[in-house]
């Protein structure tokens, strides 16, 4: 695909992604509401990130930042449903990975009695960000859900501050948010669900 530009959206392009392609791939627990979205936008927390083969979207990577935290969390990242498995997911991720700052991402654990297929699905992202060079960090929780949390530029800095710096990015409001989260531990659902 020639012509390729990774970018930050436009507030029309957030809304255009947040219903066409957020929307379709992303469960509602894992959606956060678009005026939350836009509102982290505007208090310059939030970087979605669209990249473009000509004017059409064909991929995304949302971005969560705080400022004095050096963490940042990969919080959303996808690719047009028709252009999945091309390629342009591991594009994005190279991308990112050039700005050289440590990058934590979340994917979904399998869940004991849940479908194999399901299951299956969900080691194979986890197997997607490994292949892209994300090591597999600790459990943690949000959304409800229990999640592998997997670090990239993250050599050499200590685990209890990534853990610390990646609690910090979502903020003390985020009462579903456990990191690290114990085995025995059930998680929460997130405030949009309750």
């Amino acid at each position: 695909m020639a012509d390729l530009t990774f970018r930050p959206m436009t507030a029309p392009e957030i809304a255009s992604w947040y219903r066409l392609e957020l929307s379709e791939a992303f469960a509602e627990n894992e959606r956060k509401p678009l005026p939350d979205i836009l509102a982290l936008v505007a208090a310059g927390r939030y970087e979605p990130w669209g990249l473009f083969a000509g004017g059409r979207m064909v991929g995304y990577a949302a971005l969560w930042r705080c400022k004095g935290i050096p963490l940042v969390l990969l919080d959303y990242l996808g690719v047009s449903a028709a252009l999945r498995s091309g390629g342009l997911g591991s594009m994005i991720l190279a991308r990112l990975r050039e700005g050289g700052f440590p990058i934590v991402t979340e994917s979904e654990l399998p869940v004991p009695g849940d479908s194999d297929s399901e299951n299956a699905l969900r080691l194979r992202r986890i197997g997607f960000y490994r292949r892209n060079g994300f090591a597999p960090a600790y459990e943690m929780a949000t959304c409800g859900m229990r999640w592998q949390a997997l670090l990239a530029g993250a050599d050499g800095l200590d685990p209890a501050d990534v853990m610390a710096w990646h609690r910090a990015l979502y903020g003390p409001e985020r009462t579903d948010v456990r990191i690290p989260l114990g085995p025995d531990e059930t998680p929460e659902p997130p405030y949009w669900m309750v």
